[in-house]
């Protein structure tokens, strides 16, 4: 009776410190848990940082592109302001040339014009001239130069014999440059070949 008394206290002392030991697992297992899921937590907030912050970099990137094109274009259309803010008024002064100049050719054609006007209309076509020189004006050499129609514009044909097709012969009107666009195009007469007579002759007889 005693030893199975004893066996039944081992027993039950047995079953206690396995129940006692496994109520002090569970609390392991559970916190082993938890701290796993806080890690990958902290992971997966760590990984959508780094994504915002490369998307953040990406767009300062872009932005600072687009400002710095902003920038120059801002300085282009400033620096065009300042070299073409006075083309109209410049142009306006080309016709008052115009005029200065056809007396000046008008004056050299009559012999009983005062030279003392002549001169002085002469030195302000020379002042003009020189204001036109600050503003980076320059008048274009067309005479005996082939005909461009960026910078001339023909308002006659000449037939010759002397120079080949499309030389300028004639300068009706001067044309100025201001920097590298055109203030106004030169008017001008343009060469043209003369038709052969033997030839107009041989498609006369043909018509006949």
């Amino acid at each position: 009776m005693v030893e199975k008394k004893h066996k039944k206290e081992s027993e039950m002392k047995e079953r206690a410190e396995e129940s006692t030991s496994s109520k002090k697992s569970h609390p392991k297992k559970a916190d082993k848990t938890s701290a796993g899921n806080q890690i990958e937590e902290l992971e997966n907030k760590l990984e959508a940082a780094q994504e915002e912050t490369k998307e953040n970099y990406d767009r300062l990137l872009r932005v600072s592109a687009e400002f710095e094109n902003y920038k120059k274009r801002t300085e282009r259309e400033i620096d065009d302001f300042r070299k073409f803010a006075n083309e109209s008024i410049l142009k306006e002064i080309l016709v008052l040339v115009d005029n200065l100049e056809r007396a000046v050719n008008s004056s050299e054609n009559q012999s009983n014009t005062d030279s003392c006007v002549a001169e002085g209309v002469n030195l302000t076509i020379n002042e003009i001239t020189k204001v036109f020189e600050k503003f980076s004006v320059k008048q274009i050499d067309a005479l005996e130069k082939p005909f461009d129609p960026n910078f001339h514009q023909a308002v006659t044909q000449e037939e010759t014999d002397e120079y080949p097709e499309s030389i300028v012969l004639k300068e009706f009107q001067k044309g100025y440059m201001i920097h590298d666009r055109l203030l106004r195009p030169a008017m001008v007469s343009v060469s043209k070949a003369k038709e052969n007579s033997e030839s107009a002759e041989v498609e006369e007889v043909k018509d006949e």
